[in-house]
């Protein structure tokens, strides 16, 4: 296998609360290649949030490292992009939706393009008759629809996101969801994908790595071998697609 794009080596983080440190994650040895989908599962508190944040290059390793094809990461990396749950604060309210995508590349690209890709991501996420709102007249799921587009929009290699799809209703998540496949497919992003719901982190993951413990650490990493294309149907109902759920509702009960 390639090298990787992500290698986490005995990386932990400790935050200070009340004047002591208090340790978040501990010992995290990962590694994210080209044109993965790693999804990430763990009960709350187990620092998944703080993993997303150290490859981001937003939060610097206690101890231990984190290297980005190969080089320490200081920092936040070019071409990596973060997709946070909060939606209302990561957009402009001020801006249109249109505005809000195109605001990351329409510095860097000729005007007819930035256009015609805001208007390709929009319509990925079913925003087209939207792109002249404003973000306070949407819903929540509109809002984080249009995060994820302007995420999109930047084509990035790596594509970290923090349980995007919460607020979504089901069809659009499922619609998301495909989409993210495709997309990774077409262009070789990887993504690293946190969520709660196991049945969407097997349906998405190549491999599902699973977050115990306080302070967190990875207890098990699953390979995900369910043929491809996936098909939100048939691949559900695949008793291997069934067996990888009831093992991680396992793993992440118990232990």
């Amino acid at each position: 296998m390639a090298e990787p794009i992500f290698e986490c080596r005995s990386a932990s983080v400790a935050l200070a609360f009340g004047g002591q440190a208090r340790p978040i994650v501990s010992d995290i040895g990962l590694s994210v290649h080209e044109a993965e989908f790693l999804s990430i599962v763990g009960p709350s508190g187990t620092g998944k949030t703080t993993l997303l944040r150290m490859l981001g290059g937003l939060l610097r390793p206690t101890s231990g490292e984190i290297r980005m094809r190969g080089e320490v990461l200081t920092g936040p990396p070019d071409g990596v992009v973060i997709v946070f749950q909060d939606y209302g604060n990561a957009l402009l309210q001020w801006r249109t939706v249109a505005a809000n995508v195109a605001f990351g590349i329409e510095r860097h690209l000729p005007r007819k393009e930035c256009d015609e890709r805001v208007a390709a991501v929009l319509e990925l996420v079913g925003l087209s008759k939207r792109a002249s709102d404003y973000p306070w007249q949407l819903s929540g799921g509109m809002q984080q629809r249009v995060q994820i587009a302007r995420a999109l929009a930047l084509r990035p290699a790596v594509l970290l996101m923090d349980e995007p799809f919460a607020a979504l209703d089901a069809m659009t998540k499922a619609g998301l969801q495909d989409e993210l496949l495709r997309l990774r497919d077409q262009t070789g992003t990887s993504f690293v994908f946190i969520t709660h719901d196991i049945e969407e982190a097997v349906y998405l993951g190549d491999r599902v790595a699973v977050l115990k413990g306080s302070p967190g650490r990875i207890d098990n990493i699953v390979d995900i071998t369910l043929p491809s294309p996936r098909d939100q149907v048939t691949t559900r109902q695949l008793p291997e697609f069934l067996a990888y759920r009831y093992d991680l509702h396992q793993a992440i009960g118990h232990g």
